[in-house]
C-alpha cells in the first residue's frame, strides 16, 4: 500500500517525493491549481506585455505624426484596439485598387485613389501609436502591424496593373519588389540587430511616386483627352513603375549593405571581447 506500512502505520514521506507533488500544482494547467493561482500568473503575463516596447520603429516626420495626435487620444479613450486600425488599412488599399481598376472608365479615380494610398499609410502610423499610448505594445502586435502591411503593398499595386493606363507585367513588378524591399528590412531584425529603413523607395515614397504617376496621367487625359505613350511604348504609370522597381533595387541594396556591416561589426565585437 502507498504511504503506510500493512500494520497500518503512516510511511514516512520523503522530501523528494513531496518536493515533487508541489512542483506538479505549480503547472498552470494541473487540476488542483487553484483559481486565484491562475488569475496571478495571468496578470505576470499580461504585465510582461505591457512592459514590451518595440526594438526598430520606422522614423516618421513630426508633422506627419502631429496629423494624428488627437487621433490618438480619441481611439485610446474609446478603447479603440490598434488591430482594428492595422485592419482598416488594409480596407483603404482596397478601395485604392478598386479606385486605379475602374479609372479607365472614371479617370477622376485617379486623384481619388492616392489619397486613400495616403489613408492607409496614416493607419499604418496611427496603429503603432495607439498601441505605444494604451500600453497595448506586443509581439503579436509586431506581426499584424507588417503583415497587413504586405497585403497592402500587393493589393494597391495589382490594381496599378489592371488598371488599364500601363503594361500588366509593370505593375506586378512593383508589387514583388515592393515585397522585396520590405522583406529585406526585416532580416536585420530576423537575425538580432535592428530592422533598416534606409534606402530611397521605402513605403512613403513608393505611394509618393505612384501619386505622382497617376496625377500626371489624370492632367494628360484632361488635355489631350487620352493617355499617351511618352517613350516609346511606355505610359506615365509605365514609368512610375519602373522607377519605383529601381528605387526599390537600390533600397534592397542599401538595406543589404547594413545588414552586413551591422553583423561583420557584431562578429568584431565577439572576437575581440
Amino acid at each position: 500500500m502507498s504511504g503506510a506500512t500493512a500494520r497500518g502505520t503512516p510511511r514516512p514521506v520523503s522530501c523528494a517525493h513531496r518536493n515533487a507533488q508541489v512542483s506538479e500544482y505549480r503547472d498552470p494547467w494541473h487540476p488542483l491549481m487553484s483559481l486565484h493561482q491562475l488569475a496571478k500568473r495571468s496578470r505576470g503575463i499580461q504585465e510582461t506585455m505591457a512592459d514590451y516596447q518595440p526594438t526598430s520603429r520606422r522614423p516618421i516626420a513630426t508633422t506627419f505624426r502631429a496629423t494624428a495626435s488627437g487621433a490618438v487620444r480619441i481611439c485610446v479613450r474609446a478603447g479603440i484596439h490598434p488591430d482594428v486600425i492595422s485592419y482598416l488599412s488594409v480596407v483603404a488599399s482596397l478601395v485604392a485598387a478598386a479606385s486605379f481598376w475602374q479609372a479607365r472608365s472614371h479617370p477622376i479615380l485617379l486623384l481619388i485613389a492616392p489619397l486613400f494610398c495616403y489613408l492607409r499609410l496614416w493607419c499604418n502610423m496611427l496603429d503603432g501609436m495607439v498601441a505605444l499610448a494604451a500600453n497595448k505594445a506586443s509581439l503579436r502586435g509586431e506581426i499584424l502591424n507588417d503583415l497587413p502591411d504586405r497585403v497592402s503593398d500587393v493589393v494597391i499595386f495589382v490594381g496599378v496593373a489592371h488598371s488599364g493606363f500601363n503594361s500588366v507585367p509593370s505593375g506586378y513588378w512593383a508589387a514583388i519588389l515592393a515585397l522585396m524591399t520590405a522583406y529585406i528590412g526585416t532580416l536585420g531584425q530576423a537575425v538580432g540587430g535592428r530592422r533598416e529603413f534606409g534606402g530611397i523607395m521605402s513605403k512613403p515614397w513608393r505611394m509618393v511616386a505612384l501619386n505622382i504617376g497617376a496625377c500626371l496621367t489624370y492632367l494628360q487625359i484632361r488635355s489631350a483627352g487620352i493617355h499617351l505613350k511618352i517613350l516609346g511604348d511606355l505610359t506615365i504609370l509605365d514609368c512610375t513603375c519602373i522607377a519605383i522597381v529601381i528605387g526599390c533595387l537600390q533600397t534592397i541594396w542599401v538595406r543589404l549593405a547594413k545588414i552586413l556591416r551591422s553583423l561583420h561589426e557584431r562578429k568584431k565585437e565577439k572576437y575581440f571581447s
